[in-house]
């Protein structure tokens, strides 16, 4: 993923008002991510537990939504939780149900998509071994390369249906 400054990432977002991409809080360490191993940029809101954000390039230009996480998340120490993106696994509440407002006027109706992922946003890292979910990962036939490439289309599904009118 190329780097991106604050003001292309406030101008990215589909759903949400300009008003409140304005006001949402960026990540402190934007020039300090590991942008050539990202494919998206993640991060959770640190003022609001609830909310996090996620930006992806499409078509050459970013896209961005707007998480909601549940306030309540089952804690369990014997389940694992699977992310829909990089089909990691992970222990406890390493993965979490994010819904995202559709975007136009079925996001203000209400409408929304929602899908488990990292909680911490991290699928890319996860996906190049660069970060470890804290269980042993399951056995894949699959070269990182593949592994990528299925991130982007599991990606590029959940943003399609974010945006579809």
């Amino acid at each position: 993923m190329n780097p991106l400054d604050e003001k292309a990432i406030r101008a990215s977002f589909v759903n949400c008002s300009k008003g409140e991409a304005g006001r949402l809080h960026l990540p402190r360490d934007l020039a300090e991510r590991p942008w050539p191993d990202l494919d998206f940029l993640g991060w959770c809101d640190p003022g609001a537990p609830d909310r996090a954000y996620l930006v992806a390039e499409r078509a050459g230009r970013p896209t961005g939504v707007v998480l909601r996480a549940p306030q309540h998340r089952n804690r369990s120490f014997t389940k694992t939780t699977l992310c829909n993106l990089c089909l990691t696994g992970h222990p406890s509440s390493g993965a979490a149900l994010l819904a995202a407002p559709k975007a136009g006027p079925a996001g203000r109706q209400g409408n929304t998509v929602g899908a488990y992922m990292c909680a911490d946003l991290a699928c890319s890292l996860y996906v190049r071994g660069k970060r470890d979910p804290g269980r042993s990962r399951y056995e894949e036939s699959l070269t990182e390369e593949q592994r990528i490439a299925r991130l982007l289309a599991n990606l590029e599904s959940f943003l399609t249906q974010v945006t579809a009118g």
